[in-house]
């Protein structure tokens, strides 16, 4: 009998009723934190390719060549910075705070994350993209002919990709911004 009380009183209540436990805060802040981590490290691994291609090809002449590595190894770090300034400020603030004022900041802090996302995000894909462009006529002259086609191909294919995912993290972060300003 009391089952069933607890039951239809559990029913009764709204989500707006429904308080986190601290428990499934760490969780999500948690799962968050790991898919950042995962993102710094893929745009890190990147880099170092970069930067070792490089250093092997860059010192012979400057030319846009080396003005598009640049481009594409200034653009990653950029987003690797706010990336790691994100991680570290929430976590920051995670340790010092009430729930009820962590959901506060939670919502300040994917609104402030939007701006990021479409301004800073777009301008180092684009920038990425813009330096990428630069390598082509040296691949070209460079490489055969398949070669050639087969870089543009999957690097064509690889950004698109990355793309793809830059706007299912946008969408997840909108969607968790949403849910956090109804309650």
């Amino acid at each position: 009998m009391e089952k069933d009380k607890l039951k239809d009183i559990w029913l009764m209540q709204t989500n707006e009723d429904l308080i986190l436990q601290p428990n499934d805060i760490i969780k999500k802040a948690n799962k968050i934190r790991n898919r950042q981590y995962t993102s710094i490290s893929i745009m890190s691994f990147t880099i170092i390719i970069l930067i070792i291609y490089t250093f092997y090809h860059a010192f012979l002449e400057w030319n846009s060549f080396n003005s598009g590595l640049v481009l594409m190894i200034s653009s990653l770090s950029l987003r690797i910075l706010l990336e790691i300034y994100t991680v570290y400020y929430k976590e920051q603030k995670l340790i010092s705070m009430t729930q009820k004022s962590y959901q506060a900041y939670l919502k300040k802090f994917y609104k402030n994350k939007l701006i990021i996302n479409y301004v800073a995000t777009p301008i180092c894909v684009l920038t990425y993209i813009y330096g990428f462009y630069l390598l082509l006529p040296y691949f070209q002259a460079i490489f055969s002919y398949g070669f050639y086609i087969y870089i543009v191909f999957s690097g064509s294919l690889s950004i698109t990709f990355i793309i793809g995912i830059i706007i299912y993290s946008i969408y997840r972060e909108q969607k968790l911004l949403l849910q956090l300003e109804k309650k």
